[in-house]
């Protein structure tokens, strides 16, 4: 998942960098209203958090301006600012969470998933498909109930599938969630991670064909059965 952070404390920001891409995020990242508006606009986030003290241009006005451009990401102010009426505009600029300075990085992070659960429709950190699940928590994934090992780069595939059941998902959306904008977009590392995946998820009575090849449109991982 690809993560926009926007925070005019150098250290801070930092250390959200480093925490979010230890946890398995795709981190885009900006020291200043303006700065981050323009990646908020460009960058293809699922999830920001942005603060509402930022120089150039205020947290609140990068938060209206996304929203009123059509941007229908989670976002989380984090600020120092704890008065319930801060809170309260943050919220009806178009926020969907608030915390507050300091912070534990697992509480944020928890809220963080949380966003991203509710933005895909799961309210709970396992998500299912037939026979394979997935918890955003821990990051394991099962198959049959039977904890299955993949790599850093299956996994990030798989969870965004996961979370988009039922929608095609292009290589290029893929691309654009896992990897930076230097990636090389005409590789097929995308196709090779799939192929991988389709191996690993394979049930003893199963097609094989949990996630779908849709040809010249991208992937669908084939929604559970129960829908």
């Amino acid at each position: 998942m690809r993560v926009l952070i926007i925070e005019d404390d150098q250290n801070l920001l930092e250390t959200l960098i480093t925490r979010f891409e230890k946890e398995g995020f795709l981190v885009d990242a900006a020291d200043n209203g303006e700065d981050g508006l323009y990646k908020g606009q460009e960058y293809p986030a699922d999830v920001a958090v942005i603060d509402l003290g930022l120089p150039k241009i205020s947290g609140m006005e990068v938060i209206q301006t996304l929203r009123n451009d059509g941007f229908t990401y989670p976002i989380l102010v984090l600020t120092a600012r704890g008065s319930w009426q801060d809170k309260v505009m943050g919220l009806d600029a178009g926020a969907d969470d608030y915390l507050v300075k300091p912070f534990h990085f697992p509480e944020l992070l928890a809220r963080v998933n949380a966003l991203l659960r509710r933005s895909s429709g799961h309210s709970t950190p396992e998500i299912t498909c037939d026979h394979v699940s997935l918890n955003t928590s821990t990051q394991e994934v099962r198959v049959e109930g039977r904890l299955v090992d993949l790599t850093s780069y299956e996994y990030k595939v798989l969870e965004y599938l996961m979370m988009h059941q039922g929608e095609v998902v292009s290589k290029t959306t893929l691309t654009e969630h896992i990897y930076h904008q230097d990636f090389d977009r005409d590789s097929n590392v995308i196709e090779v991670f799939v192929g991988r995946l389709r191996k690993k998820l394979k049930a003893a009575d199963s097609d094989n064909k949990i996630i779908e090849t849709l040809r010249g449109r991208g992937y669908r991982m084939r929604a559970s059965s129960t829908e």
